[in-house]
């Protein structure tokens, strides 16, 4: 038994080793992916001149709503910029009957103090992007702007 035991901690380093390894390199490929994809999506709005980005946006004003707090409202505005002018069309058309909801029940999930910081208004687009994303037919949201916002307690 003393003989073998040198060999079963040998062994048993030498897979902890390797599993660490597998682990490191595979971390290291995802943080690598999400990095270039932002990048290529960075790329992809530098691109853009005024007019294509006005060609491609679509504005929605004159959302008013209580937050999950409900002695506070807001007022808010957004701008969607779209991947394309066919996607913008079909934006328009289910805007008022997918996409307001959607706007309206995220923000009554919101609290003030989240809405109040840069951090907060960030996470409301971010989330916003990817829910409407999922109810267009064909398409994406490329960046959603809040362009007015009002925050006041009742």
């Amino acid at each position: 038994m003393k003989k073998l035991l040198p060999w079963l901690i040998t062994m048993l380093l030498a897979i902890t080793l390797i599993v660490v390894a597998v682990f490191l390199v595979l971390g290291k490929g995802d943080e690598t992916t999400a990095a270039s994809a932002e990048k290529e999506a960075a790329k992809q709005e530098k691109q853009l001149s005024a007019k294509d980005i006005v060609a491609v946006s679509s504005d929605m004003t004159g959302i008013k709503t209580n937050l999950s707090d409900p002695s506070y409202i807001v007022q808010v505005d957004f701008s969607f910029q779209l991947d394309s002018a066919k996607t913008k069309a079909e934006f328009d058309t289910i805007k008022d009957i997918t996409v307001k909801p959607i706007v309206l029940m995220t923000l009554a999930d919101m609290d003030p103090e989240s809405l109040g910081t840069s951090k907060g208004k960030t996470q409301l687009n971010t989330k916003l992007k990817n829910l409407i994303n999922k109810s267009l037919p064909e398409g994406e949201v490329v960046n959603v702007n809040i362009t007015n916002f009002i925050l006041a307690s009742i």
